[in-house]
Formats: structure tokens, sequence, C-alpha cells
């Protein structure tokens, strides 16, 4: 998918406009008076916002003309659903929605097709999930949503499975500083727990040359089978630094013990 082409979808990318913030708080305010005009402008400015999320998806086969377009009607809820007297940024309440937009697209242009009434109980699921959260501010448990939509919790799981785009364990969800932390990191290791670290006769002596606090992670993290998030918050401590943290502590006892 080609995206560093000049013009997509008839739009010369290098001339895309940008708004100041005094400009957006007026055109925003006009727009809630049904102004169309200013409605034009509040989108032609925010197009670069749709550019660099659709970018995300370079790896996906899609044409960079269709999810730019998919990615201009999610800008466009955006705009008519945002409440400019919450205290939040238009490209933080606006790049969620273009992305779920982007994101439905794809499922529903997926080669594997998942049956109507599959995705009609997923979208229906989503759908009771964002009002009950929007009326408890708390994210709802599945049988509580499962009971809003009037279905059997196994049918819900069922359905926002089949629907559910699959994720490298790489994807980066958060960084601080130079940390990147990556979706393997929320993962429990168990599988290193129970079937290779144990194995190994040197490991207590590679692991009792560490730091206390090193120590400390690489037994809740390999032994004790627990997240990043659960550990960082056991020693008080942020999750990129237990990253940091097991990262060096797994050098050294690689080292110790000649692991190539």
């Amino acid at each position: 998918m080609a995206l560093n082409k000049v013009e997509i979808c008839g739009i010369n990318t290098s001339n895309l406009p940008l708004l100041g913030a005094q400009e957006k708080k007026e055109l925003m305010a006009r727009i809630k008076k049904g102004d169309k005009e200013a409605r034009e402008r509040y989108i032609k400015g925010n197009l670069r916002l749709v550019l660099s999320i659709i970018q995300r998806f370079s790896n996906s086969k899609e044409n960079a003309d269709d999810l730019f377009q998919v990615g201009c009607i999610g800008l466009m809820k955006a705009i008519d659903n945002f409440n400019d007297e919450l205290n939040v940024q238009f490209s933080t309440y606006a790049c969620p929605m273009i992305i779920g937009e982007v994101r439905r697209y794809l499922r529903d242009n997926n080669a594997i097709r998942v049956s109507r009434s599959l995705r009609d109980t997923a979208y229906k699921a989503i759908y009771a999930k964002e009002m009950m959260m929007k009326d408890t501010d708390r994210e709802p448990t599945i049988d509580e949503i499962a009971r809003e939509i009037g279905m059997e919790k196994d049918a819900v799981l069922y359905a926002l499975d089949a629907i559910a785009s699959p994720m490298s364990l790489y994807e980066p969800v958060y960084q601080e500083g130079g940390d990147t932390l990556y979706l393997m990191d929320q993962v429990s290791d168990k599988k290193q727990k129970e079937e290779n670290w144990v194995k190994e006769i040197t490991l207590k002596e590679a692991m009792e040359r560490l730091p206390g606090r090193e120590y400390n992670i690489i037994q809740k993290r390999f032994f004790e089978g627990k997240t990043q998030t659960e550990v960082a918050r056991e020693i008080a401590i942020s999750q990129a630094q237990v990253s940091r943290l097991e990262k060096s502590a797994l050098r050294s006892m690689r080292d110790y013990l000649r692991i190539d």
C-alpha cells in the first residue's frame, strides 16, 4: 500500500491545511450552529490526522485511497459528535473513532468471512459497552454486556472473538522515554515458566548474581507468571522501568549462562 505519494483520493497531501487552536475553536462553534462551510474547512484541516492514522495500516493489502476515504468517514463522525465543552483536544477524541472505522472496514472486507449474525451480535455488544461506560464511567464486564443485550455470555464472547483482528505480539502499546512496551509484555509468560526456565540447573546461580530488584522481577515474571503491569503495581515502579530492568537482568543471565 503506497502512502508516500503526493496525491491521495485526488487530494494533494503536501498542500493539506493546518488549523490553529483558536481557528479550530471558532470553526467548531460555527459547526454547532449548522454552518456547512465551517464543517468543510474543519474536515480539510484535519485530513493530515486521517493520513497519519491510515499509515498504521500500511501492512494491509487495502488500497490507500479506500482507507483514506474510510478514515474521513470516521473523522466526520467525530466532528459531528464532538463536545467542545469537554476538556479534551479534538485529535484525542477523533483518533479512536477514525481507527475504529478503518478496523471495521478491514474486518468486513477480510478474506475470512464472518457471518452477518455474528457481526450484528458483536456490534450490539460494542455499542452496549460504549453506552454503559458513558453511564457508569467504568468498563462493564462481559456478563453485564450480555445481560444488557439479552444474550448468553458465551455467544457474546464468540461474536467478539470472530470480528477481532489478530495482533502481533510486537505491537507497541505504550512508550515512555526510550522504553517501548509491546503487547507480549502484557502476557503472562507461563510457557517460559513451565517448560524452559525451571529445567536449567544453573539458572538459580545466574539469578543469585542479580541485584535484589532485578531478581524479584525475574522471579515474579517467569516463575509466578505475572505480567509487567502486575509486577510494576506490586513493587511500586512504572511498567517501563520493569521492562527495562527485566531486559537488563535477562542480558546478564544470558552472559553468565553463555546462551547465544
